[in-house]
């Protein structure tokens, strides 16, 4: 598979297979925030993507296990990502009237699916290259250019992310993932998302996600 590929699934997080949903509880490694917690707050809007593309660099290179691959990435997806605000969006309003447990039980699936396309797809021998490119202001939105290339991308071209950022009290944020310059994640996942809700509720949801997370993580 291109590179280009692997990041309209990986980065877009499009395509999520609703299928038989298992029983399958919420991974307890993303249940808290204390691994985010403990890093520092990110004072510029590359910082955290800095960070993360680090993180990934060294995971793809790792001779480590999947899931120690997947806890090694973790805290830095956790303190990139406002997977709060991106759920959210991704839901619609009726994420609002959801209760504290459903909430929460949705956040850590969320994150754990996260983290878990991220092992999938940077895996060692991917030897994808990440590079952080500029900042620029466009249409209201504080956006970071950055791009990332492997060994298969035809005539060496790297494919272009752009990551929408905003900061708030823990610091910059990723809000949105546009690749291609265009293509919006929130948006790409938000009609699978409102699918699988209106279906099987915030529960159900939360079980799809966790389900899906599980299949990457399988060596």
């Amino acid at each position: 598979m291109s590179m280009k590929r692997c990041l309209i699934s990986s980065l877009g997080m499009m395509a999520l297979a609703i299928g038989t949903v298992s029983t399958l509880g919420v991974h307890p490694a993303l249940a808290s925030r204390s691994s985010a917690s403990a890093t520092p707050v990110a004072t510029t809007p590359q910082a955290p993507i800095e960070a993360l593309y680090k993180a990934l660099d060294k995971s793809e290179h790792s001779s480590a296990s999947m899931s120690k691959r997947s806890a090694m990435i973790a805290p830095f997806v956790e303190h990139a990502f406002d997977m709060e605000s991106i759920l959210k969006r991704s839901i619609g309003l009726h994420y609002d009237h959801l209760s504290t447990a459903e909430k929460n039980d949705l956040l850590a699936a969320f994150k754990h699916f996260t983290v878990a396309r991220y092992v999938s797809t940077f895996k060692p021998g991917t030897d994808a290259v990440f590079t952080v490119v500029n900042t620029i202001q466009q249409d209201g939105r504080t956006i970071v250019h950055t791009t990332i290339g492997g060994k298969d991308d035809p005539n060496g071209t790297p494919t272009p992310i752009d990551y929408v950022m905003a900061q708030g009290p823990d610091g910059w944020r990723i809000t949105d993932i546009l690749l291609d310059g265009h293509i919006s994640q929130v948006a790409a996942q938000r009609a699978d998302f409102k699918t699988i809700f209106n279906e099987k509720g915030a529960n159900g949801l939360a079980r799809s996600l966790t389900t899906k997370a599980d299949d990457f993580l399988r060596e």
